[in-house]
């Protein structure tokens, strides 16, 4: 009996790490705002659905890639906020700001 407690314990323990790292190599997402689709960006944005997101590809098809994370807020129903909540999940990449580029070019192989 005590072997079958011990065991019990254990593999409850490796699913709680394996649960934890998931969590976390889902928090560590980033997405690059102007060349992700809807899908994408919704996935690994907080806060953002799958119309916002198509909200954020169509603006961007209609005023040009984002050259800063604040314009982001120019998006309706989009506020800064939401946009602060997500500053470590944004890159600028494809034509964006000068940072967005410096954060592609450090994740680039």
């Amino acid at each position: 009996m005590h072997s079958f407690v011990k065991k019990t314990a254990i593999a409850l323990q490796s699913m709680a790490l394996a649960v934890l790292f998931a969590g976390a190599a889902h928090a560590a997402d980033k997405v690059d705002i102007n060349s992700a689709d809807a899908k994408t960006i919704d996935r690994v944005l907080l806060n953002i659905g799958p119309s916002k997101a198509e909200a954020i590809v169509a603006h961007r098809e209609a005023n040009g890639p984002y050259k800063s994370l604040e314009q982001l807020a120019k998006v309706k129903g989009i506020g800064l906020k939401t946009v602060e909540k997500n500053r470590d999940r944004i890159q600028l990449g494809a034509g964006g700001g000068a940072k967005g580029k410096a954060a592609s070019a450090a994740a680039a192989p």
